[in-house]
């Protein structure tokens, strides 16, 4: 897909670096430490790994929740996650905030067996915050709690998202 302008927000995550940038006016805003899938890249449902390629916020869910909030299908379920402090393995929990992606390059993050939207890719925060900076995820885009709050509350629905090696 060709963007003929660019926008003045937009995120920019590096899978090599681990880390997500948030750009105004072409200029570094924020950098974030996240993981990304601990399958690898990829775009194939079921495959659990991170899809390549532009995107962009296509809602925001979690606005007032608590830190650490739980979400299952993208509602808030009233169960506070506590962040575990050391190497405690836990589930894939999705926790504080939601920024869910849609991928707007059909044959890559768009279509039948590699939809981003449909695969469910966010961008969200966990309670495994010791992963964060390495690859650790089941595909989405992971973050800190307190980050992922930030971030958050920095950008606007329809935001472009480039996800790159």
């Amino acid at each position: 897909m060709t963007i003929s302008f660019i926008p003045s927000t937009y995120i920019t995550i590096k899978i090599s670096k681990q880390k997500l940038y948030l750009f105004d006016n072409s200029q570094i805003l924020k950098v974030y430490s996240i993981s990304t899938s601990r399958f690898g890249i990829g775009n194939k449902s079921g495959s659990y790994k991170t899809p390549l390629g532009l995107h962009r916020i296509i809602s925001k869910i979690g606005r007032n929740a608590s830190g650490g909030a739980i979400f299952k299908k993208r509602r808030n379920i009233g169960k506070i996650f506590k962040v575990y402090k050391n190497k405690k393995k836990a589930v894939d929990l999705i926790t504080t905030r939601i920024l869910r992606l849609e991928g707007l390059e059909p044959g890559i993050n768009k279509g039948k067996g590699i939809d981003s939207f449909k695969r469910c890719i966010y961008i969200h925060g966990t309670p495994e915050e010791w992963l964060i900076g390495r690859p650790a995820s089941h595909g989405c885009i992971r973050m800190k709690n307190g980050d992922v709050i930030g971030l958050f509350d920095l950008v606007k629905r329809d935001t472009l998202v480039k996800i790159e090696r």
